[in-house]
Protein backbone atom coordinates (compact mmCIF):
# COMPACT_ATOMS: atom_id res chain seq x y z
CA UNK A 1 0.00 0.00 0.00
CA UNK A 2 0.93 3.54 -0.65
CA UNK A 3 0.20 6.80 0.76
CA UNK A 4 -2.03 6.79 3.62
CA UNK A 5 -4.41 4.20 5.00
CA UNK A 6 -7.58 6.28 4.06
CA UNK A 7 -8.17 9.33 2.28
CA UNK A 8 -11.11 11.54 1.99
CA UNK A 9 -12.09 14.57 -0.15
CA UNK A 10 -15.96 14.79 -0.14
CA UNK A 11 -19.27 17.13 0.05
CA UNK A 12 -21.98 15.58 1.88
CA UNK A 13 -25.95 17.17 1.54
CA UNK A 14 -28.97 16.20 3.54
CA UNK A 15 -32.18 16.71 2.03
CA UNK A 16 -32.84 19.31 4.90
CA UNK A 17 -29.19 20.91 4.95
CA UNK A 18 -27.13 21.23 2.40
CA UNK A 19 -23.38 21.69 2.98
CA UNK A 20 -22.93 20.14 5.96
CA UNK A 21 -19.90 18.94 4.67
CA UNK A 22 -18.14 21.15 2.15
CA UNK A 23 -14.67 19.77 0.46
CA UNK A 24 -13.71 18.27 3.55
CA UNK A 25 -10.73 16.81 3.15
CA UNK A 26 -8.55 14.34 5.45
CA UNK A 27 -6.13 11.68 5.95
CA UNK A 28 -5.41 8.93 8.35
CA UNK A 29 -1.66 7.26 8.17
CA UNK A 30 -1.30 3.06 9.14
CA UNK A 31 -0.68 3.11 13.23
CA UNK A 32 -1.32 7.04 13.74
CA UNK A 33 -3.92 8.50 15.86
CA UNK A 34 -5.80 11.61 13.90
CA UNK A 35 -8.32 13.55 16.54
CA UNK A 36 -11.46 15.37 14.28
CA UNK A 37 -12.50 17.99 16.48
CA UNK A 38 -15.08 20.54 16.73
CA UNK A 39 -18.29 21.83 18.63
CA UNK A 40 -21.64 19.68 17.65
CA UNK A 41 -23.80 19.96 15.16
CA UNK A 42 -20.23 20.64 12.63
CA UNK A 43 -20.70 17.39 10.84
CA UNK A 44 -18.11 15.64 12.72
CA UNK A 45 -20.17 11.76 12.72
CA UNK A 46 -21.27 12.62 9.29
CA UNK A 47 -17.82 11.77 8.30
CA UNK A 48 -17.84 8.34 9.79
CA UNK A 49 -21.43 7.09 8.38
CA UNK A 50 -19.51 8.66 5.05
CA UNK A 51 -16.80 6.33 5.56
CA UNK A 52 -18.51 3.33 6.40
CA UNK A 53 -20.91 3.96 3.71
CA UNK A 54 -23.93 4.45 5.57
CA UNK A 55 -25.00 8.05 4.39
CA UNK A 56 -27.72 6.78 1.84
CA UNK A 57 -29.94 5.28 4.36
CA UNK A 58 -30.34 8.52 5.80
CA UNK A 59 -30.96 9.60 2.43
CA UNK A 60 -28.01 12.11 2.52
CA UNK A 61 -25.60 12.69 -0.88
CA UNK A 62 -22.33 12.56 -0.83
CA UNK A 63 -19.53 13.45 -3.62
CA UNK A 64 -16.00 13.28 -3.96
CA UNK A 65 -13.85 9.99 -2.84
CA UNK A 66 -12.80 8.26 0.05
CA UNK A 67 -10.06 6.30 -1.00
CA UNK A 68 -9.29 3.15 1.77
CA UNK A 69 -6.07 1.31 1.79
CA UNK A 70 -6.24 2.52 -2.38
CA UNK A 71 -9.89 1.44 -2.96
CA UNK A 72 -12.61 4.12 -2.96
CA UNK A 73 -15.10 3.62 -0.90
CA UNK A 74 -17.64 5.80 -2.90
CA UNK A 75 -17.05 3.55 -6.03
CA UNK A 76 -17.80 0.56 -4.04
CA UNK A 77 -21.07 -1.79 -4.61
CA UNK A 78 -22.79 -2.50 -1.27
CA UNK A 79 -21.92 -6.09 -0.68
CA UNK A 80 -18.40 -5.08 -1.01
CA UNK A 81 -18.59 -1.71 1.39
CA UNK A 82 -20.07 -4.90 4.18
CA UNK A 83 -16.73 -6.55 4.39
CA UNK A 84 -15.07 -3.71 4.73
CA UNK A 85 -16.94 -2.60 7.77
CA UNK A 86 -16.51 -4.39 10.53
CA UNK A 87 -13.46 -6.23 9.48
CA UNK A 88 -11.00 -3.99 8.03
CA UNK A 89 -12.70 -0.68 9.22
CA UNK A 90 -14.89 -0.82 13.11
CA UNK A 91 -16.81 2.02 15.01
CA UNK A 92 -17.14 2.51 18.27
CA UNK A 93 -20.16 4.30 18.70
CA UNK A 94 -21.09 7.22 21.50
CA UNK A 95 -23.69 5.09 23.17
CA UNK A 96 -22.08 1.54 23.88
CA UNK A 97 -25.78 0.76 25.56
CA UNK A 98 -27.62 1.28 22.05
CA UNK A 99 -24.63 -0.31 20.07
CA UNK A 100 -25.69 -3.78 22.23
CA UNK A 101 -28.53 -6.10 21.68
CA UNK A 102 -30.43 -6.26 25.25
CA UNK A 103 -32.39 -9.65 24.86
CA UNK A 104 -28.52 -11.42 23.34
CA UNK A 105 -26.48 -12.61 25.84
CA UNK A 106 -22.43 -11.66 25.54
CA UNK A 107 -21.39 -14.51 24.29
CA UNK A 108 -23.89 -14.69 21.36
CA UNK A 109 -23.16 -11.27 20.38
CA UNK A 110 -19.33 -12.31 19.99
CA UNK A 111 -20.42 -15.58 18.14
CA UNK A 112 -22.61 -13.33 15.69
CA UNK A 113 -20.16 -10.71 15.26
CA UNK A 114 -17.55 -13.37 14.18
CA UNK A 115 -19.07 -15.04 11.90
CA UNK A 116 -20.27 -12.04 9.87
CA UNK A 117 -16.88 -12.43 8.45
CA UNK A 118 -14.66 -15.41 9.25
CA UNK A 119 -15.99 -19.01 10.24
CA UNK A 120 -15.33 -21.18 13.15
CA UNK A 121 -15.47 -19.43 16.83
CA UNK A 122 -13.14 -16.61 18.13
CA UNK A 123 -11.06 -16.90 21.34
CA UNK A 124 -13.87 -15.40 23.44
CA UNK A 125 -11.33 -15.39 26.39
CA UNK A 126 -8.37 -13.64 25.02
CA UNK A 127 -10.69 -11.08 23.37
CA UNK A 128 -11.97 -10.10 26.74
CA UNK A 129 -8.61 -9.83 28.52
CA UNK A 130 -7.42 -7.38 25.33
CA UNK A 131 -10.01 -4.98 26.73
CA UNK A 132 -9.54 -5.56 30.43
CA UNK A 133 -13.20 -7.27 30.75
CA UNK A 134 -13.10 -10.66 32.88
CA UNK A 135 -12.98 -13.94 31.09
CA UNK A 136 -14.70 -16.08 33.04
CA UNK A 137 -18.00 -18.20 31.23
CA UNK A 138 -19.74 -16.64 33.45
CA UNK A 139 -19.16 -12.98 32.70
CA UNK A 140 -20.04 -13.65 29.04
CA UNK A 141 -23.38 -15.47 29.93
CA UNK A 142 -24.40 -12.17 31.36
CA UNK A 143 -27.20 -9.51 29.04
CA UNK A 144 -26.04 -5.81 27.95
CA UNK A 145 -28.01 -4.64 30.78
CA UNK A 146 -25.69 -6.27 33.98
CA UNK A 147 -22.79 -3.87 32.82
CA UNK A 148 -21.70 -0.56 33.71
CA UNK A 149 -21.72 2.04 31.10
CA UNK A 150 -18.02 1.58 30.88
CA UNK A 151 -17.93 -2.09 31.24
CA UNK A 152 -20.14 -1.71 27.85
CA UNK A 153 -18.06 0.42 26.08
CA UNK A 154 -14.86 -1.75 26.48
CA UNK A 155 -17.30 -4.95 25.34
CA UNK A 156 -18.04 -2.71 22.39
CA UNK A 157 -14.48 -1.79 21.45
CA UNK A 158 -13.65 -5.65 22.14
CA UNK A 159 -16.69 -6.39 19.05
CA UNK A 160 -15.04 -3.52 17.32
CA UNK A 161 -11.21 -4.95 17.42
CA UNK A 162 -12.74 -8.63 16.67
CA UNK A 163 -11.19 -8.67 13.34
CA UNK A 164 -8.26 -6.64 13.80
CA UNK A 165 -9.51 -3.97 11.49
CA UNK A 166 -6.75 -1.54 10.22
CA UNK A 167 -8.85 1.98 10.85
CA UNK A 168 -11.01 1.80 14.12
CA UNK A 169 -13.69 4.88 14.18
CA UNK A 170 -13.99 6.17 17.54
CA UNK A 171 -17.44 8.67 17.44
CA UNK A 172 -17.85 10.42 20.76
CA UNK A 173 -17.17 7.21 22.29
CA UNK A 174 -16.11 8.78 25.63
CA UNK A 175 -18.64 11.83 26.38
CA UNK A 176 -21.21 9.80 27.79
CA UNK A 177 -18.51 8.50 30.66
CA UNK A 178 -17.17 9.72 33.73
CA UNK A 179 -13.49 11.19 34.01
CA UNK A 180 -12.30 8.49 35.24
CA UNK A 181 -13.96 5.54 33.26
CA UNK A 182 -12.46 8.41 29.69
CA UNK A 183 -9.13 8.10 31.29
CA UNK A 184 -9.42 4.40 31.33
CA UNK A 185 -10.71 4.26 27.89
CA UNK A 186 -8.11 6.42 26.27
CA UNK A 187 -5.67 4.38 27.61
CA UNK A 188 -7.08 1.29 26.26
CA UNK A 189 -7.38 3.46 22.72
CA UNK A 190 -4.02 3.96 23.00
CA UNK A 191 -3.06 0.58 23.82
CA UNK A 192 -4.48 -1.19 21.19
CA UNK A 193 -2.80 1.29 18.84
CA UNK A 194 0.91 -0.18 20.36
CA UNK A 195 0.05 -3.36 20.37
CA UNK A 196 -2.53 -4.38 17.32
CA UNK A 197 -0.62 -1.07 14.98
CA UNK A 198 -4.06 -0.38 14.08
CA UNK A 199 -5.10 3.68 13.33
CA UNK A 200 -7.58 5.45 14.92
CA UNK A 201 -9.95 8.35 13.97
CA UNK A 202 -11.13 9.52 17.01
CA UNK A 203 -14.02 12.12 16.59
CA UNK A 204 -14.76 14.41 19.92
CA UNK A 205 -15.90 17.98 20.71
CA UNK A 206 -13.59 17.16 24.27
CA UNK A 207 -10.16 18.96 22.76
CA UNK A 208 -8.36 17.68 26.16
CA UNK A 209 -9.10 13.80 25.29
CA UNK A 210 -7.95 14.95 21.72
CA UNK A 211 -4.68 16.23 23.21
CA UNK A 212 -4.23 13.40 25.57
CA UNK A 213 -4.42 10.85 22.75
CA UNK A 214 -3.93 11.77 19.67
CA UNK A 215 -0.83 12.20 16.95
CA UNK A 216 -2.08 14.89 14.93
CA UNK A 217 -5.41 17.19 15.28
CA UNK A 218 -7.88 18.09 12.46
CA UNK A 219 -10.58 21.14 13.52
CA UNK A 220 -13.84 21.43 11.63
CA UNK A 221 -15.79 24.46 10.91
CA UNK A 222 -18.79 24.97 8.47
CA UNK A 223 -18.30 22.14 6.86
CA UNK A 224 -14.10 22.06 6.27
CA UNK A 225 -11.37 21.33 8.07
CA UNK A 226 -9.84 24.42 8.77
CA UNK A 227 -6.32 23.68 10.76
CA UNK A 228 -4.62 19.50 10.58
CA UNK A 229 -1.44 19.71 12.57
CA UNK A 230 0.33 17.74 14.99
CA UNK A 231 -1.59 17.92 18.41
CA UNK A 232 1.91 19.96 19.52
CA UNK A 233 1.26 22.54 17.09
CA UNK A 234 -2.34 22.48 17.37
CA UNK A 235 -2.39 23.18 21.44
CA UNK A 236 1.15 25.02 21.66
CA UNK A 237 0.90 27.26 18.71
CA UNK A 238 -2.57 27.10 16.97
CA UNK A 239 -2.65 28.81 13.18
CA UNK A 240 -6.18 29.51 12.77
CA UNK A 241 -8.58 31.98 14.93
CA UNK A 242 -11.06 29.51 15.08
CA UNK A 243 -9.05 26.82 16.99
CA UNK A 244 -7.78 29.56 19.53
CA UNK A 245 -11.03 30.29 20.53
CA UNK A 246 -11.83 26.45 20.76
CA UNK A 247 -8.81 26.30 22.91
CA UNK A 248 -9.37 29.30 25.04
CA UNK A 249 -12.51 27.80 25.63
CA UNK A 250 -11.06 24.89 27.62
CA UNK A 251 -8.62 24.48 30.74
CA UNK A 252 -4.96 24.68 29.26
CA UNK A 253 -3.52 20.58 28.73
CA UNK A 254 0.07 21.18 28.25
CA UNK A 255 1.32 18.38 25.64
CA UNK A 256 4.00 17.64 28.06
CA UNK A 257 1.64 15.80 30.27
CA UNK A 258 0.24 13.40 27.61
CA UNK A 259 0.31 9.93 28.73
CA UNK A 260 -2.14 8.10 26.66
CA UNK A 261 -0.75 8.17 22.98
CA UNK A 262 2.85 6.96 22.07
CA UNK A 263 4.26 10.70 22.32
CA UNK A 264 5.23 10.89 26.09
CA UNK A 265 7.57 13.32 27.42
CA UNK A 266 9.00 13.14 30.84
CA UNK A 267 9.60 15.77 33.61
Amino acid sequence: MTGPLLHLRISVDYPNRAGVLRDFSLAVNAGEIVGLAGPSGEGKSTVALAILGLLARRGARCTGEIFFENRDLLRCKERELRRVRGQSIALVPQSPVAALNPHVRLARQIEEAWRAHQRGGPDAAALMRSVSLPEEPAFLKQYPRSLSVGMAQRFVIALAILHRPALLIADESTSALDTVTQAEILALFARLRREYGLAILYISHDLASVAALCDRAAILKNGRVVEDAPVTDIFENPRHAFTRQLIAAIPRVPVSHRVFGQVEHAG
